[in-house]
């Protein structure tokens, strides 16, 4: 009997080290299996977002090219149906894998270009083009920023709407010095 009492403490010291390995070893699978659960959703959102953004301009730059009347009428609203379908599939996978500021942001800009679409096909010469083309600009940066943000993309903004407000309303340029305004 003095023999299991004196091996007590070691057989202890066995047991709470196995029970501590397995107690470790676990937390430690389960911390690895959700961080590899958290990067494969990131993947598919990265892939739901950038196929939905891809669509989205596509059906914008048909809609453009129908309102600029360069090319075969009949031709672009096939297109353009073309894209809205692929628009409508790249949608339906952003709203299943899209965070809540993702999609409520991409809903706006879907919103714009829906907007431009309609003036596209309602042949409108309506004087909001400029606006409308704005607006569509702008909630892409804020359909950027916030697919960014719910992927942890760092690197400072992306936004191009203020940059593109000179191609869609050119501000008036201040004449030069020694020209005939200046007098």
């Amino acid at each position: 009997m003095d023999a299991v009492a004196t091996q007590l403490p070691a057989l202890l010291g066995v047991l709470v080290g196995t029970v501590g390995t397995i107690v470790a070893t676990s937390l430690a699978d389960r911390s690895r299996w959700r961080r590899n659960q958290t990067v494969r959703w990131d993947e598919r959102r990265l892939d739901a977002y950038a196929e939905f953004a891809r669509a989205l301009k596509e059906v914008h730059t048909i809609a453009g090219r129908l309102i600029g009347g360069y090319r075969d009428r009949d031709a672009e609203l096939a297109a353009l149906a073309e894209a809205d379908f692929r628009h409508t599939l790249a949608w339906e996978n952003v709203l299943l894998l899209g965070d809540g500021p993702a999609v409520t942001a991409a809903r706006a800009w879907r919103d714009a270009v829906w907007d431009i679409e309609r003036l596209a096909r309602d042949r409108s010469t309506d004087h909001q083009l400029p606006d409308l083309l704005h607006r569509a600009n702008e909630a892409r940066d804020r359909f950027y920023d916030a697919a960014r943000g719910g992927l942890g993309v760092g690197g400072g903004s992306v936004a191009q709407a203020a940059l593109l407000v000179s191609r869609i309303r050119p501000e008036p340029r201040a004449p030069h010095a020694g020209t005939a305004t200046d007098h």
